[in-house]
């Protein structure tokens, strides 16, 4: 099922009132963030390797790999089998990717080595400003200040 909204305000409420405009710039931002979340799965793999570097430029090889800007390399800590602390061989490989791109791209993931890959849904992928909240802006005739995008 798909449905479709529209904001509607009053162009002399937006101006004479700034925090009418902060909540209509909340407002759009919620809603491009979450649009924007529906078509992607925020994907975790554990991936065996010499350095986060290494992991990385292993997944960058493969197409719908590289996430939103590149994929996010952490630790992963276990115990070493002497029980002398922890050691890390493992490192967690985070990337975002295309619904339609899902099956695929884990098995990409463990092609490359990948293991326990976890799948979940994003609710929020919060960008820079979204476009509409420029147009609306550029509308009004109200410029943004110090490039954060809220008006005043």
């Amino acid at each position: 099922m798909e449905s479709q909204g529209i904001l509607v305000a009053s162009r002399k409420s937006l101006l004479e009132r700034p925090q009418l405009l902060e909540i209509v710039h909340e407002l759009i931002e919620r809603f491009d963030g979450h649009l924007k979340a529906e078509q992607f799965y925020s994907v975790i793999a554990n991936m065996r390797g010499d350095s986060p570097e290494a992991v990385a430029e292993r997944l960058l090889t493969m197409p719908g790999l590289e996430g939103l800007q590149g994929p996010t390399i952490a630790n992963v800590y276990n115990r070493a089998s002497s029980g002398n602390g922890a050691k890390h061989h493992f490192y967690a490989a985070t990337i975002c990717v295309r619904k339609k791109q899902l099956y695929g791209a884990v098995k990409a993931l463990q092609k490359l080595g990948g293991s326990g890959v976890l799948v979940q849904p994003m609710t929020y992928i919060f960008d820079e400003e979204p476009e509409r909240w420029a147009k609306l802006l550029a509308k009004l005739g109200v410029q943004p200040p110090n490039g954060n995008g809220a008006a005043h």
